[in-house]
């Protein structure tokens, strides 16, 4: 393929999901990293799209929303593994919060192996992925339905969530940076998201390194308020998502990673050989909710803890 055709590629992929990977695009246009970073490179030169860590993004500092059918076709193998860690941190009988979102959908189809579950979510496809799981209680939200995210969100979605306390909100968005916490590129689906994290314990988001320094127009999730991260690790050679996740767990917050990869320094050390237990949580729990979190079982690739424990 020509410089050209495949600078051409490029661009048109990144137009249609608003931020990709180097791995992403290389792997489509089906050369070497190191090609496609030199691509990019020269599409930046020419204004159409900005580099951000390890990937492109749309020009102008703030990436648009994509779709449901682009978002379901990027970081898919990203996206199974922090889902198959992700449902390592619930145990039978919990009663949790799963926000929208294709990495939270990835989730629900592992939690319908969990007895005793109670799920409340605002996604329908959450719910249909929970539709056959004979042991697991799903409650809706209320409010208007989303049609690109197939989503409930608004007014009605927010106030069905008043009073409500369970373990754990599992969340996902469009960019994570420590300087700002989680992010979407829609207010309605931002204001929805705060009231699922407002009736949680504790806070757990799952965010691919695709999404690791980017940052979208609505805060969803301050730093401060996030009790774990759970993504992939990125390409070694990637190293500003590496810095971008140091930070993050500078600012305390617990970091787990499916996958090898570079190790982050910090206070509480890392363990590559074993699966350790994650620290203790970082809000406390609603009357009733379950304590610390379960150690995280094994997962189909090998996991870290990546973050120190949080100081007093």
């Amino acid at each position: 393929m020509f410089a050209a055709e495949r600078r051409q590629l490029i661009l048109e992929m990144v137009r249609a999901n608003g931020a990709v990977s180097l791995r992403e695009l290389a792997r489509v246009v089906q050369t070497s990293e190191v090609t496609v970073r030199r691509d990019v490179r020269a599409l930046e030169a020419e204004g159409l799209l900005d580099r951000r860590h390890g990937g492109a993004v749309l020009p102008g500092g703030f990436t648009r929303e994509s779709g449901f059918p682009q978002k379901s076709l990027s970081a898919t193998a990203e996206k199974t593994a922090i889902a198959d860690l992700a449902a390592s941190l619930v145990e039978e009988g919990e009663a949790i919060v799963v926000g929208a979102g294709t990495t939270t959908q990835e989730l629900a189809r592992r939690l319908a192996r969990i007895a005793g579950l109670t799920v409340v979510t605002n996604s329908l496809l959450v719910a249909q992925a929970l539709a056959h799981a004979n042991r697991v209680e799903v409650v809706m939200t209320g409010g208007t339905l989303r049609g690109s995210n197939y989503a409930l969100v608004g007014s009605g979605a927010e106030q069905s969530l008043q009073g409500l306390r369970v373990s754990r909100a599992f969340i996902s968005g469009s960019g994570l940076t420590a300087e700002r916490g989680l992010s979407t590129s829609n207010m309605l689906s931002a204001s929805v998201d705060r009231a699922l994290v407002q009736a949680a314990g504790e806070v757990v988001i799952l965010a691919d390194h695709t999404k690791l320094g980017t940052d979208t127009m609505f805060q969803t999730v301050p730093t401060d308020v996030i009790t774990r991260l759970v993504t992939d690790e990125p390409p070694v050679q990637d190293d500003r998502a590496v810095a971008e996740l140091q930070a993050l767990a500078d600012q305390g917050v617990q970091i787990a990673a499916a996958g090898p990869g570079p190790v982050l320094e910090g206070g509480g050390g890392v363990n590559r050989r074993e699966v350790p237990p994650l620290p203790g949580q970082r809000r406390n729990h609603p009357p009733g909710g379950g304590g610390s979190a379960p150690p995280l079982r094994a997962a189909a690739a090998p996991v870290a803890d990546l973050a120190p424990r949080r100081r007093p």
